[in-house]
């Protein structure tokens, strides 16, 4: 080969291969400075399909919440009566807390008489804390040794709630919480036990020392712990019809708010929504805009004054309360609800469309304390005779108002109206409005008896004593 030719040759080979290699370098820049997609979750459902999926629990009414812990120890909540929030309250530090966990043995604990007292009572569906804000999990977690087996106890604690809730045939749901005060990557921000509370004004110096901390903290870390865990239980413990995520506060960001993109909460509920398509999901994700991003609102202690609606439109919810203030057990609560105020919240919640979910703090004995079980008996007594008020019920037709003194359920399916007297008319007189000609036949649901009943105007005229029950109920049909 001429030596001009073979010169030639060798020019163009190195020509093409140092432009091919940085077409190969180009290419794999842009790759890399390409803003990734962010990721938009969206559950493909129509309306119908959801309220189908949701229809066990909107004709349920009635659950039941237990907040359970090694904040049960303390039994007190700081300078505020939330005792599940004692170690922010009470601004207790990690070493200081540590003596709740190396203490905690709940030798009593007696899953099944937990069941039966909700069974009894009335509850359809339970939502059991699994973790709270302090980190700790009633579960075996491999992600974790902040778990009930590595307590003096040494024992899951809520498979045996699961199976027992389960047996006696209640339906089963998670809370999770978001938020974890001893999880090593979560960052500190102002609700954090070394944050900023119960600093008013800002202190600059804890800023800087936070700052300094959280520096070696990263999210993204701690969102695949949560990712971790959710999936834990959702594939370990059967089938788990609700999901109760807690909570999201996205603001002020400047002081450590979290909200869906520290969560991760698109990636997170798509996990949940594959791994149990069936499952109901709560509002507290950060998600109210994303389609699919929640199924129930979730207003807490409090009975909305009419059906909940979100973006003028009315969808499902359910309210969460206590027996007294706090969710955790408080030894010394000064005040606790009578069976009759729960069951005026529980009737209240009905007759706007919505569900109570009714919350028990059990000791750290593992037992449900006196007051506890006298109001859930007291429930249950009333419940054993009214429950048809209850179960697949809802708000009452606009057309039929409610009399003076009494609020109105009604049965969509059977067209029965009940009216729940919780003033009993002293002149024995109770006059119907709207119902005019449209009633059947009227009846107490605590014995069956009939109430005598005159068409045109409507009037029910009623025993001169009511019957000895908390909240007396008169069942209507209707034509």
């Amino acid at each position: 080969m001429n030596r001009v030719i073979f010169f030639e040759t060798i020019k163009k080979i190195a020509i093409y291969l140092l432009f091919f290699s940085s077409s190969i370098l180009v290419n794999e820049v842009a790759v890399a400075q390409k803003p990734e997609s962010k990721f938009k979750y969206v559950w493909n459902e129509t309306e119908q399909q959801r309220d189908e999926r949701l229809r066990w629990w909107t004709e349920a009414r009635f659950g039941m919440f237990i907040h359970w812990g090694i904040y049960a120890t303390p039994a007190h909540g700081g300078k505020k009566e939330n005792s599940e929030w004692v170690k922010l309250f009470g601004q207790i530090p990690e070493e200081q807390y540590q003596k709740y966990f190396d203490t905690f043995d709940p030798n009593l604990f007696d899953p099944a008489a937990w069941a039966s007292a909700a069974k009894q009572a009335g509850m359809k569906y339970v939502v059991i804390v699994t973790k709270h804000h302090d980190g700790f999990c009633l579960w075996d977690s491999k992600f974790t040794d902040y778990k009930a087996t590595k307590t003096v106890y040494g024992k899951d604690l809520l498979r045996p709630l699961v199976d027992a809730f389960r047996k006696e045939g209640i339906r089963i749901g998670f809370y999770y919480s978001l938020i974890d005060w001893h999880h090593p990557q979560y960052p500190i921000g102002k609700v954090h036990p070394q944050g900023w509370y119960p600093f008013e004004e800002k202190d600059q110096q804890k800023i800087r020392q936070i700052e300094e901390i959280n520096k070696s903290r990263d999210m993204a870390t701690y969102a695949q712990y949560i990712r971790n865990q959710v999936r834990e239980l959702l594939t370990q413990f059967g089938q788990i019809d609700l999901m109760f995520m807690d909570f999201s506060y996205p603001k002020p960001a400047g002081e450590g708010g979290k909200g869906r993109n520290e969560w991760e909460s698109e990636k997170l509920l798509d996990m949940v929504r594959k791994l149990q398509p069936q499952i109901i999901v709560n509002d507290r994700l950060d998600l109210m805009d994303v389609q699919g991003g929640w199924d129930f609102k979730t207003p807490e202690h409090r009975v909305p004054e009419e059906w909940v609606t979100y973006n003028d439109k009315r969808v499902p919810w359910e309210t969460c309360h206590t027996f007294g203030h706090s969710w955790g057990y408080f030894r010394n609560e000064p005040g606790w609800k009578s069976s009759r105020e729960v069951l005026d919240i529980l009737i209240s919640c009905v007759s706007k469309g919505g569900n109570l979910l009714l919350n028990i703090g059990p000791t750290a004995k593992g037992t449900l304390d006196d007051r506890t079980q006298e109001r859930l008996r007291e429930i249950a007594d009333w419940m054993k005779l009214h429950k048809q008020s209850i179960y697949g019920c809802t708000e009452a037709p606009k057309e039929f108002k409610e009399p003076i003194g009494c609020k109105l359920t009604y049965n969509p399916k059977t067209r029965r109206l009940y009216l729940h007297l919780f003033t009993w008319p002293k002149e024995g007189k109770l006059e119907l409005s709207g119902l005019a000609n449209k009633v059947y036949f009227a009846r107490l649901l605590n014995d069956g008896s009939e109430i005598k009943y005159t068409d045109d105007p409507a009037v029910l005229t009623l025993p001169t004593q009511p019957p000895s029950v908390a909240v007396p109920v008169i069942e209507l049909l209707l034509r």
